[in-house]
């Protein structure tokens, strides 16, 4: 190697390493699920299953502050309430900026939705993009009174 090629390796690695920094983020106070908004079950239809999926979904790494981006799917069945989608659309929108670990989101996310409609059951899916050369997919279960949690 030339003193030239030193000396450019030399740069580009200082400017490399001054990209390690701590971007901006915000709290889980952050996330806004008093915007969401639910409407009447018909009583006497049919029993449905609702399945509602994004690939939208967004929120960041606590500790980088980079990005994870994931598909979200959330299936369940109503009671006597069924989530509006563009209030849902903004709560996911909330997430955009905070700091939080990809199994807390997906907890978060069916305390949050089971909160706003009480379904009979509902399961939450985050499928996230391979990141750092791993894949996860986490799931919340939630069926009457007790939600548990699966990571894979």
């Amino acid at each position: 190697m030339t003193l030239i090629d030193q000396t450019n390796t030399d740069i580009l690695g200082a400017a490399y390493r001054a990209l390690d920094r701590a971007l901006p983020m915000r709290g889980v106070d952050a996330i806004n699920a008093d915007c969401l908004l639910t409407f009447p079950y018909p009583a006497d239809g049919a029993q449905q299953e609702i399945a509602i999926d994004t690939d939208e979904f967004t929120a960041v790494c606590p500790w980088t502050g980079l990005p994870d981006y994931g598909t979200l799917v959330v299936r369940y069945t109503p009671h006597a309430q069924c989530l509006e989608l563009k209030s849902l659309k903004y709560y996911l929108l909330s997430y955009r900026d905070v700091g939080i670990v990809q199994e807390h989101a997906t907890d978060r996310l069916l305390r949050d939705l089971v909160a706003a409609c009480q379904p009979q059951r509902m399961n939450v899916t985050l499928d996230y993009k391979v990141r750092g050369g791993l894949h996860t997919v986490t799931t919340a279960s939630y069926a009457g009174k007790e939600a548990t949690t699966m990571g894979e």
